[in-house]
């Protein structure tokens, strides 16, 4: 049987929360991207659009187009750690974009920024594992109740057959099992 999506409400509020904590995620990685194209801001770009949007400022096409700017810095990037920190920088500005839609596509919203930038950082030192690891650790420490929540209304991502896949699926597990001391 097909798995119909259904649509949830979502609060302006709700994104703004997110593309703060996306923004957070990001910028750890963001030296990574600036070490190899010191003279590129398109990444950086995104993050501080990110950032004002998630300080009260509106959802503009400006914002859409930073996004898309550091994808496509991602896109000329041939080292794979730039090019994952610069996704996470896309992928934190497109979060304020992330439909009210119950699709695990748009889980890629959320568990993205903090992917990509772990990633980043790990393959920047060597392809450590523990060095991912760590950020999802930080990633987890530093999710607000209010990207749980988004994080909630949609279905769970899946273990995957890559390293980015696999982390993705641990940022979303974690924080759908997170302990909330303040819910108690």
């Amino acid at each position: 049987m097909a798995h119909e999506s259904r649509y949830f409400s979502l609060r302006l509020e709700s994104l703004r929360a997110l593309g703060s904590w996306a923004a957070d995620c990001a910028e750890r990685a963001l030296s990574v991207y600036e070490k190899y194209a010191h003279s590129d801001f398109r990444p950086r770009a995104a993050i501080e659009g990110i950032r004002m949007f998630a300080g009260g400022g509106k959802r503009t096409a400006q914002l859409r187009s930073l996004a898309l700017s550091a994808f496509s810095a991602a896109r000329e990037a041939d080292d794979p750690a730039a090019a994952a920190a610069a996704r996470a920088a896309g992928l934190a500005a497109s979060s304020a974009y992330t439909h009210p839609l119950a699709d695990v596509q748009q889980t890629k919203h959320i568990v993205g920024p903090p992917a990509y930038s772990a990633l980043a950082l790990e393959l920047n030192q060597g392809g450590d594992h523990s060095i991912g690891d760590h950020e999802v650790i930080w990633a987890i420490e530093h999710v607000t109740p209010e990207v749980r929540e988004i994080l909630l209304q949609m279905p769970a991502r899946e273990i995957g057959r890559t390293r980015l896949e696999n982390i993705m699926y641990k940022i979303d597990g974690s924080i759908r099992g997170r302990h909330w001391l303040h819910d108690a």
